[in-house]
């Protein structure tokens, strides 16, 4: 666990460590569940990669400790907390832990931002307002109704969609692909057939295993090709 402080308070944000205790940082940002299952096995995944894995808690303002169910209550319970957060403070947040992770002893100066959903957002925003050394998007909802921000964007950046996502309109999706194709560093995968939050395993609802399987597989070539955890 580590303490981020900002103007107007301090988190906490657990730390998830590799085996060998040391690594380049990802502040990894949830989606509107909070720090769930799904996430913690992520966090596990990404530090057994090598890398320190930090989550920042993006509702200590308005619902300290959220963590709800993948069902329809709680996609509706936690669409009005997520209803209710201010997302310039949360990008704040997001960077927030991002130097604190780059300061910890267990890091090696480097760090970038991954998102999902809720998070997928907030990592885009916080990739054109801060210097992450990468970003990965997972079905971001915002951010196809943010192209211009992808101007401000210099570190590596991957997006991954669902081509199928009943909540991001197919049209944005693809002329975000379109700014994308000139944009170096810049690259884009849309999954044909997957929905929503197609890579949250603990999600019947969501997962939908094989555009989760070929996502994964396509982020880790992406890292390890843009941001390896052994420089």
């Amino acid at each position: 666990m580590t303490e981020v402080t900002v103007a107007d308070g301090s988190f906490d944000a657990p730390l998830w460590l590799p085996e060998s205790g040391s690594g380049p940082g990802l502040v990894l940002i949830q989606e509107i569940f909070g720090l769930d299952d799904y996430l913690k096995s992520v966090a596990a995944d990404l530090a057994a990669l090598g890398y320190v894995v930090a989550v920042p808690e993006l509702f200590w303002r308005i619902a300290p400790g959220w963590s709800a169910t993948h069902d329809e209550a709680g996609v509706s319970a936690s669409m009005e907390v997520a209803g209710k957060l201010d997302p310039a403070r949360a990008v704040t947040d997001v960077l927030a832990t991002l130097a604190t992770l780059r300061s910890l002893p267990e890091t090696d100066g480097r760090a970038g931002v991954f998102g999902f959903c809720l998070g997928g957002s907030m990592a885009y925003a916080a990739a054109s307002e801060g210097d992450p050394d990468v970003a990965v998007s997972y079905y971001g909802s915002r951010v196809p109704d943010q192209l211009p921000l992808l101007d401000k964007i210099s570190c590596p950046v991957q997006f991954q969609f669902g081509g199928a996502d009943p909540y991001i309109p197919v049209e944005g999706v693809r002329h975000l692909a379109d700014a994308v194709a000139s944009h170096d560093g810049a690259e884009i995968h849309i999954h044909e057939g997957a929905g929503h939050a197609f890579h949250n395993h603990v999600a019947p609802m969501f997962h939908q295993p094989e555009p989760a399987a070929a996502a994964w597989a396509l982020t880790l070539e992406f890292l390890g090709r843009t941001f390896p955890a052994q420089a």
